[in-house]
């Protein structure tokens, strides 16, 4: 096992009617202007827009609205954000929403203490020194990002999907009732499923070293969201579903899955090029067809990995004589998990075409700049070669 660090300083209120405490909680810090950021007018028609905005007027706690948060949040918003927080002196920053919407409002209140154009953080060119305090309520299991170090936004002018991690980052509180995931669509839970597996899984199947604990506790939250995740998509409103979902999001991506080994998210950044150019891609879709295509082409670099997973994750038997069938079985039963919960499983199905591969390639590189590590170095040429597998 490597040495670490683990630092996860968000509090957590978690359940049933936990956000009708948002004004208490606020006012409890001593807060007293608040930006409400959420996305574009989902929370009015479940009416918990109506409860948080009536928890805060009851804790006489001030606050201005910024709406219109999407997927593949963008630039553009992040700097009107900014502007608003500047010009009526926002002490803190409440979003209500997914991960989308909680990455945005992570951007506007870093960019908010600091003094330069936010694009800076997410290229790697600036590093925060301060950002405002964050608090979320969550209303889709799937990014972590109520917890997690990483923020990732997309710049609309350049098509380029980027993140960056600050522990300013980190939310100060965050709600987490999983009734509030009851009415998301479909597709969108089934979204929100791959991404908790894909959090998890990246930083599963990565590198050689031990950490048995590490790996027990990604296998249970794996093993949870797969079985969690079947139960949700048969019935919307099972409360424990949801809530295991909500957790399993939680824990995937505050740091807790990957400790004590080395990890880099390959599949997440060649999806961040296809939703970064295509933005009716979303996040977890990209994904779905990403991940069993960057097995295929990876699983012999690291075959005791595959295995144990194929093994402990999807219960499939060893095979001792071919180990290559054990490792294969677990990437097909993956597929097959993620296309019966209606995924897709090729860029096809989004009409993307080979014919811009290379530039994704490019940009993923950073235009040569860069090499992706992981278990083995991707430049242009295995990234493109990862693309075609997704065809």
């Amino acid at each position: 096992m490597k040495n670490f660090e683990f630092h996860s300083p968000t509090k957590i209120f978690f359940g049933r009617e936990t956000q009708k405490q948002v004004g208490e909680i606020i006012r409890g810090y001593g807060f007293k202007k608040v930006l409400l950021h959420y996305g574009k007018g989902s929370i009015k028609k479940i009416g918990l827009y109506d409860e948080v905005t009536n928890a805060l007027n009851e804790s006489k706690i001030d606050f201005i609205e910024l709406g219109g948060a999407q997927p593949n949040p963008t630039l553009n918003l992040v700097k009107e954000g900014i502007g608003l927080c500047r010009k009526e002196n926002v002490d803190i920053v409440l979003v209500v929403g997914g991960g989308s919407a909680i990455d945005s409002g992570k951007l506007i209140a870093v960019g908010a203490a600091n003094d330069c154009d936010p694009w800076l953080f997410s290229m790697g060119k600036k590093t925060p020194k301060s950002a405002l305090p964050i608090g979320t309520i969550l209303t889709l299991s799937a990014t972590g990002s109520e917890t997690s170090a990483s923020a990732v936004i997309t710049n609309e002018e350049l098509k380029l999907k980027r993140g960056y991690n600050s522990e300013f980052n980190r939310p100060l509180f965050s709600i987490l009732n999983p009734e509030l995931t009851f009415t998301v669509s479909p597709y969108q839970t089934a979204c929100g499923i791959v991404d908790i597996i894909m959090h998890t899984l990246e930083r599963y199947i990565t590198m050689k070293g031990n950490a048995e604990v590490t790996d027990r506790i990604a296998e249970a939250v794996l093993k949870s969201t797969i079985q969690a995740g079947k139960v949700a998509m048969e019935n919307p409103q099972d409360y424990e579903a949801r809530a295991t979902l909500m957790w399993a999001g939680t824990l995937s991506h505050n740091g807790l899955t990957g400790l004590g080994r080395d990890y880099y998210m390959v599949c997440h950044q060649i999806e961040h090029e296809i939703s970064g150019m295509f933005e009716e891609v979303a996040h977890g879709a990209g994904l779905a067809v990403v991940f069993p295509a960057w097995a295929k082409y990876a699983y012999k670099y690291n075959m005791e990995r595959f295995c144990q997973y194929a093994v402990r994750v999807w219960n499939c038997e060893m095979d001792y004589s071919n180990p290559e069938n054990t490792a294969i079985a677990g990437i097909e039963a993956t597929a097959k998990y993620f296309k019966e919960i209606g995924m897709p499983s090729s860029l096809s199905e989004f009409s993307i075409t080979e014919d811009s591969f290379e530039e994704m390639a490019e940009k993923c590189t950073n235009y040569g700049e860069r090499i992706l590590p992981g278990l083995i170095e991707y430049g242009k040429k295995e990234i493109i070669d990862i693309l075609n597998l997704c065809k």
